[in-house]
């Protein structure tokens, strides 16, 4: 099965790229070498690819067709009542107010739409606390990481398993 975990945020924005430090220390955890792994650009229905984007827009779809599954990882300010969450996604269209938002129901929506694939999809969503202009997590971002990165793992064992 061809798997995409694909990042997302602002990683010079402290808390808003936990992504890349939750795709690095999971990197860690498959024994791999994040700087060989974790790429900015995309790879056609490799097996297992990491990838790490400043946001999700539509061009994205062309690969995203290319994967089974897919796991999106993204900051959350707190409208979410857990710190970590994971929760399975479907393509559904959204309407947005803002012009540089487009959730991953969306993006699956459009890739659904255009290439008539829908990867089995989930979104572990993080809490972060502080977003000013840093490349280290608070402290208690920092302390979710590995939590985010158990959740994944039990996700890439239970599909790899059945």
């Amino acid at each position: 099965m061809a798997t995409l975990i694909l990042g997302y945020g602002n990683k010079d924005r402290q808390d808003d790229g936990v992504a890349w430090h939750v795709l690095s220390a999971l990197c860690f955890a498959l024994k791999k070498n994040p700087n060989d792994e974790i790429t900015e650009e995309f790879t056609k229905g490799s097996n297992l690819a990491l990838v790490f984007q400043l946001q999700l827009m539509p061009e994205q779809c062309e690969f995203i067709a290319t994967y089974d599954r897919v796991c999106f990882i993204d900051a959350h300010t707190g409208a979410i009542a857990e710190e970590v969450r994971c929760q399975p996604l479907n393509h559904h269209f959204q309407n947005s107010p803002l012009t540089h938002h487009l959730p991953p129901e969306s993006l699956l929506s459009i890739t659904n739409t255009i290439y008539n694939k829908s990867p089995e999809s989930i979104l572990i969503s993080i809490r972060g606390y502080e977003f000013g202009f840093s490349q280290i997590l608070s402290n208690r971002t920092q302390h979710l990481v590995s939590q985010a990165v158990d959740l994944i793992l039990n996700w890439l064992d239970k599909k790899t398993s059945n």
